[in-house]
């Protein structure tokens, strides 16, 4: 295993407004999610890397859960489901669907005027919504957290590191 060490990027710039700083932090937390995946040979991308099963593909495919429930109102009736791999899946369907998912959902926020009306309801939800504020501020807690656990996870796969 040859270790890839490079310097972890600093925080995006963005523009000033609201909308350019939530857009901005979420897409680099996505990039940065995207490239542990990629260049990882697809067996060792699809390894768990930890008892618990995770592994660097399953992550991504979990990442593109979370946001087509939240932006576009897509039910998940079982999450912990969202971390396995389909027999068809591959790294690089995985990632199509990832960035596709991105896609159509910056769509839905510079759809947005109002921050503090109510955001997609995602199917199944029988409470209020949570406000267009919250649902990217969410996006970006649930992407940091798994950007941190694909970090490990490819380091584990092949030393490699930093953003």
């Amino acid at each position: 295993m040859s270790a890839q060490r490079e310097r972890d990027a600093g925080p995006p710039s963005t523009g000033p407004g609201e909308k350019d700083v939530l857009v901005g932090f979420l897409d680099h937390l996505r990039a940065s999610v995207a490239a542990k995946a990629e260049g990882v040979p697809e067996n060792r991308a699809r390894a768990p890397g930890v008892p618990s099963g995770t592994n660097l593909l399953g992550l991504v495919r979990h990442l593109t859960s979370v946001e087509r429930h939240w932006l576009l109102g897509q039910d998940v009736p079982d999450w912990e489901a969202t971390f396995h791999l389909a027999p068809g899946d591959t790294a690089e369907t995985v990632l199509a669907a990832y960035r596709e998912t991105n896609a159509a959902a910056n769509e839905r926020i510079a759809s947005w005027d109002d921050f503090t009306a109510a955001g997609p309801r995602p199917v199944g939800h029988a409470s209020r919504a949570p406000s267009r504020r919250w649902t990217p501020a969410h996006l970006i807690e649930e992407t940091a957290r798994h950007a941190g656990h694909a970090d490990i996870l490819r380091e584990l796969a092949d030393g490699t590191t930093g953003r």
